[in-house]
């Protein structure tokens, strides 16, 4: 059977995403920071025979992310989608969301497929001692995060002053960064932070600095701090060697994660 989630679902909502807090994160951040009552985000649940759930849907604006354990009513949640006109995206663990592929969403568009990968605190490898150490951004650096960002060719244009702002003041997103004269040349940051998990992303090194380690003593920073208030770090990377730099530190790949847009 598959429902509209309320908040008197809440505690067995929660339990369910958190056997998986990685591949849950955006489901689980945009419940505490929305709840149940938005005009903009909607929650479905699919439960078994016994009561218990066995997968969730979030929508966001015009975004789909879903999540299951098994036993995904695949035609029932496709139905859901297919009565929303502005269907713009669908994501989730690939193992999930393929099951959507065979004509069960209406234009359901080009698929991207990145590895996922996870960091937990028995897994880290504190990294070595660096001669530079990283600073903790502030909403006074987040011009120069953007301008960083803005000069590396392989990031995409989303990186308006005005929404790294809105995370950075709520809480969702930090960074720490290397500098040198002022300039800043190296900067890891999270995103998408709720109380299990975080996601990272923006890590980046101007091609004036690269090859000396700067991005790894951003991450080792930021991962010191996150871990050790209690979080799972995530990630995506599509290029295997990114993905060594990565496991150095202890992440492994717990699978893949598809978005169709």
């Amino acid at each position: 059977m598959i429902r509209k989630l309320n908040q008197f679902d809440h505690e067995q909502v929660m339990g369910y995403l958190a056997k998986e807090p990685s591949f849950n994160l955006f489901i689980i951040g945009d419940i505490e920071a929305f709840g149940y009552e938005s005009d903009f985000q909607d929650l479905w649940g699919e439960f078994n025979e016994s009561g218990q759930l066995i997968a969730v849907m979030l929508r966001l604006y015009s975004s789909y992310i879903v999540s299951s354990t098994g036993g995904l009513n695949v035609n029932g949640f496709a139905e859901i989608i297919n009565s929303d006109e502005d269907f713009y995206e669908l994501s989730g663990r690939d193992v999930v969301v393929e099951q959507f592929e065979n004509n069960v969403i209406n234009c359901l568009g080009k698929k991207t497929s990145t590895y996922f990968c996870e960091l937990v605190t028995e897994d880290y490898v504190h990294n070595r001692h660096y001669e530079k150490a990283a600073l903790k951004a502030t909403l006074d650096d987040i011009e120069r995060i953007v301008e960083l960002r803005l000069q590396i060719s392989t990031f995409s244009n989303k990186n308006s002053r005005e929404g790294l702002l809105k995370m950075m003041e709520s809480g969702i997103s930090r960074t720490f960064y290397l500098e040198e004269n002022g300039v800043m040349i190296a900067a890891a940051s999270t995103t998408a932070e709720n109380s299990q998990s975080a996601m990272i992303v923006g890590v980046c090194t101007l091609a004036d600095y690269r090859n000396n380690g700067y991005a790894s003593v951003c991450m080792s920073a930021l991962c010191d701090e996150v871990l050790g208030e209690g979080k799972t770090l995530c990630l995506f990377y599509e290029d295997p060697a990114a993905g060594r730099i990565y496991k150095r530190l202890g992440f492994r790949d717990i699978g893949k994660w598809n978005i169709y847009r």
